[in-house]
């Protein structure tokens, strides 16, 4: 049996940036699944693997005065997983006004059933290092993270319902 690619899951966009995870002993709580806590520290180790792939790194964010930090973090836990589970985690770029503000999405499957065990996002704004004030992107953000925007799909009626 060959094992699937990323283009067989149902990702939410298209072209992910992808990070296999896997649960260990440490990871898992008193519920015996994994801590929500983990997740949210996938994503942080994703968003700095996607964005060293498009070309920029810590020493490029030291040397601009500029870094993008998160303004606020969503998550949605849709299903446990557990200690062993061979996951997958995508991340996108899916908004920016490129000047201040950027959204990054993610979602996690378990690829032996094809479950989406969790979605995120974060919004993002360019703040400057040194006094950690909002600044705007400069030029070489702009050039790498808009070359990996994707555009969000329109939310359907379902979408905005699920969300109240």
């Amino acid at each position: 049996m060959t094992q699937p690619s990323v283009s067989d899951f149902a990702w939410d966009f298209p072209s992910p940036f992808t990070l296999p995870v896997s649960p260990v002993a440490a990871d898992i709580d008193g519920l015996n699944h994994t801590n929500n806590a983990v997740y949210v520290r996938w994503c942080d180790s994703i968003g700095w693997a996607h964005s060293e792939a498009l070309g920029l790194c810590l020493a490029d964010w030291q040397r601009l005065d500029r870094a993008v930090a998160i303004r606020r973090g969503e998550y949605d836990y849709l299903l446990p997983s557990f200690a062993g589970d061979e996951l997958l985690l995508g991340t996108w770029i899916t908004a920016s006004d490129g000047k201040l503000t950027m959204q990054r999405s993610f979602q996690l499957i378990r690829p032996r059933d094809r479950a989406i065990i969790m979605r995120g996002r974060w919004e993002l704004v360019s703040i400057e290092l040194s006094s950690g004030r909002p600044r705007r992107m400069p030029v070489e953000f702009i050039d790498v993270y808009h070359r990996a925007l994707i555009a969000a799909p329109p939310q359907s009626a379902s979408d905005e319902a699920r969300q109240e």
